[in-house]
């Protein structure tokens, strides 16, 4: 089964920057899609960007202009840019799979999930 580990998260200021990575094992380069889905304490879980395999993206509209996702094939590496954070940007952003379009991603129709790792932005 496909496997995600995240890592980077941490404590910044409003204003800063985090680079969030998500480590995949156990995939072909067949069509399917990653992102990165966040949730806060008593928040639901919220998607927060996505790419394909063919390097097609979404955004929340949220963090437009200020998160970019990318995927590094050599590495199966998934990316995070996040710049001017905010404090309600806080909470446990966790990576995610799926086989096949997006829509299952978004729909979490059996999603492989990373285990989580915490970004919190104080102001």
């Amino acid at each position: 089964q496909v496997q995600l580990v995240e890592s980077g998260g941490g404590s910044v200021q409003a204003g800063g920057s985090l680079r969030l990575s998500c480590a995949v094992y156990g995939y072909t380069y067949s069509t399917y899609c990653m992102g990165w889905f966040r949730q806060a304490p008593g928040k639901e879980r919220e998607m927060v960007a996505h790419i394909d395999s063919d390097g097609t993206t979404s955004y929340a509209d949220s963090v437009k202009g200020r998160f970019t996702i990318s995927q590094d094939k050599s590495t199966n590496t998934l990316y995070l840019e996040m710049n001017s954070l905010k404090p309600e940007d806080t909470a446990m952003y966790a990576c995610a799979f799926n086989w096949g379009y997006c829509s299952r991603l978004r729909q979490g129709s059996n999603n492989y999930w990373g285990q989580g790792t915490q970004v919190t932005v104080s102001s």
